[in-house]
């Protein structure tokens, strides 16, 4: 195994490989976006196009999937560096366009090609049309940016009864720069795309985005010229600010509004848990400490009598011990990705930056991972601590990747671009292999080696009886109810998120994010110390497992509003897109679970060795 893991000139391969995860995360946060370049009037610009999507269908397919007119030579971008795997993953390598055109030299009706569809071709266009299928570049509508262009569209024309197909295809490029007015040379801040619908392209014609004179149909053995036209604008924006437009929410002031509202409301909620806590801890803990006699402590009821029993090992304690490391895991890579995100290093010009950051922090963490569960599984005076650790490092990513692998093979059975090749999950499989597993076995030795967490009270041998319990300290319910507090703080947060995700809108807001991250957090612990309190004072010591729960549950709602989301703002009609909708928000529920039971426990298990160490045990 060491001649195996070592290179000819001793360094060992996981060093290596470390090293190179180390440089791969900085080089995505480091790189805010792609460098300015100043162009001279005459410098030939090329366009680029990505892929066609949908929100109907959420399923990508290649640009040249439809038979557009295709250059020469077809190549593809790639660029090494830190958002090169991730761009890989996602799909979203931009193909080199036909179109290509020089700086600052307007052109009118330039000819691309002539295509002569037959019956397949005719086909393959009504259904991208049916399906309100764009083409990935930029697009000017109602002052509102979106993402790229229809394909066409479906209609009447000239009074006739009967629905045509219409391609779009003739595009106006406006391009915009801001020039520098000592060297002459310019940047450009903006590109802007306005399709139509012609027949015949007049040079002298005022076209608008309505034209509708002569439109393109889509048959059989039609004959399509593609053209474009080109027109440049000086612009005041500076190459620093081009992003602004972009990145603009026509209901920003509504986002803005539902934000400091949720924070306002659960700030409140949180002042008045914790004044509560303390003002109740500190009279039962004084009226504890004041009693002197067995006799009188018998006759007191509340959290004090379990204290025997309170740190007994759960059932299924090495379970829990799993979830809690994976949580932390979870939590690393999130707090580090939230905390750059906010500072302004990711860009929206940097494709895949954030994925490259989330994939890669969470193969890094895993040395938290392993540490973490090594930790809670030798208070539990587990001894086999590598059993814990092979089931840290395989458990919740073996699930994901699981689900993953067969949403993959159905856009696969689609002949979907949007599939990740089998190549790329080869790589996927070495990261968790080659240098996740590797890490929680490290952060597990460590975590091991240390001094077993002790309790500050004593375990009894033989288990206490749960007296009977009131209605509303059931186990589901309370979980149940505890889980709406955190879903509530995040939910407004959670509309926007899944509008970028399936609407395929921008989402840049970050300080927003964060801050709604920290508010989970606080939400997340002191609600699961509020029913952990309440559920020791009706004697019910088995708390472990329902701490976790308590605030895990939250995610359960998510999942039901994202359900509902799924039936009231997207218009999916066919199975496959709704089964790798429900998937993928099944795959991030399960996060959400893990994330926020771990941020419970630990609040919990801070919160019981705190009280139960500040009373006198006899």
């Amino acid at each position: 195994m060491e001649a195996l893991g070592r290179r000819p000139h001793g360094i060992p391969m996981f060093v290596i490989l470390m090293l190179l995860l180390l440089v791969t995360v900085a080089h995505s946060f480091y790189l805010p976006g792609v460098a300015p370049k100043d162009f001279v009037k005459g410098d030939l610009l090329k366009v680029k196009v990505n892929k066609l999507t949908s929100v109907k269908t959420q399923l990508p397919y290649s640009y040249y999937s439809l038979p557009y007119c295709k250059p020469e030579k077809l190549w593809t971008v790639l660029r090494i560096s830190g958002k090169f795997f991730a761009e890989i993953v996602l799909r979203t390598l931009p193909m080199c366009l036909f179109m290509q055109f020089k700086m600052r030299e307007p052109q009118m009706c330039n000819v691309v090609c002539h295509v002569t569809l037959n019956a397949k071709d005719a086909k393959e266009f009504k259904e991208k049309i049916d399906d309100a299928y764009r083409v990935n570049i930029p697009d000017l509508d109602s002052l509102v940016y979106q993402h790229g262009f229809d394909v066409g569209l479906k209609g009447q024309y000239a009074g006739r009864p009967e629905e045509k197909y219409f391609i779009n295809n003739h595009l106006t490029f406006t391009v915009k720069y801001h020039k520098d007015e000592e060297t002459d040379a310019a940047r450009i801040v903006g590109f802007e795309v306005k399709p139509f619908r012609l027949t015949t392209c007049d040079p002298h014609a005022k076209r608008t985005v309505t034209s509708s004179e002569s439109p393109q149909e889509v048959e059989d053995k039609k004959e399509i010229i593609f053209t474009y036209d080109v027109e440049f604008q000086e612009s005041e924006v500076k190459w620093a600010s081009r992003w602004d437009t972009y990145l603009y929410m026509a209901d920003d002031q509504i986002h803005w509004f539902s934000i400091v509202n949720s924070l306002m409301i659960v700030l409140f909620l949180s002042g008045m848990v914790a004044m509560i806590m303390l003002r109740t801890l500190y009279r039962d803990i004084s009226k504890y400490n004041q009693l002197e006699t067995q006799e009188e402590a018998q006759e007191e009821t509340g959290w004090k009598l379990v204290h025997g029993d309170v740190f007994r090992p759960p059932t299924n304690s090495d379970l829990l011990c799993v979830y809690v490391g994976t949580g932390v895991q979870f939590f690393g890579m999130i707090l580090v990705t939230m905390i750059f995100a906010a500072l302004g290093f990711l860009s929206p010009s940097n494709r895949g930056g954030l994925m490259t950051a989330m994939l890669l922090l969470w193969v890094f963490m895993g040395l938290f991972a392993g540490y973490a569960s090594a930790r809670l599984y030798k208070m539990f005076k587990g001894t086999e601590w590598k059993k814990i650790t092979l089931q840290t490092a395989f458990m919740f990513p073996g699930i994901l990747f699981a689900i993953f692998f067969v949403l993959n093979a159905l856009i696969w059975g689609e002949e979907s671009s949007g599939a990740v090749p089998f190549g790329t999950m080869i790589v996927l499989v070495l990261l968790w292999f080659g240098i996740s597993v590797p890490l929680v076995f490290v952060g597990s030795y460590v975590g091991f080696k240390k001094p077993a967490i002790e309790a500050p009270v004593k375990t009894n041998k033989i288990p206490r009886q749960i007296p009977e319990q009131a209605w509303y300290m059931n186990p589901i319910f309370s979980i149940l109810i505890g889980g709406i507090l955190p879903f509530g703080a995040v939910f407004i947060e959670l509309f926007f998120i899944l509008t970028s995700i399936w609407l395929h809108q921008f989402y840049y807001i970050f300080g927003f994010l964060f801050l709604v991250f920290i508010i989970l957090i606080v939400t997340c612990a002191e609600i699961t110390v509020v029913l952990c309190y309440f559920q020791l004072c009706s004697e019910d010591y088995l708390w472990w497992w329902r701490a976790y729960l308590t605030s895990g549950s939250s995610a359960f709602y998510l999942f039901l509003y994202a359900a509902f989301y799924f039936f009231t703002k997207l218009n999916i009609t066919k199975p496959v897109s709704g089964i790798l909708y429900f998937g993928y928000m099944l795959i991030g529920s399960y996060a959400f679970f893990v994330l926020t039971g771990t941020i419970g426990f630990y609040a919990c298990f801070w919160f019981t060795r705190l009280i139960y160490s500040s009373v006198k045990i006899d």
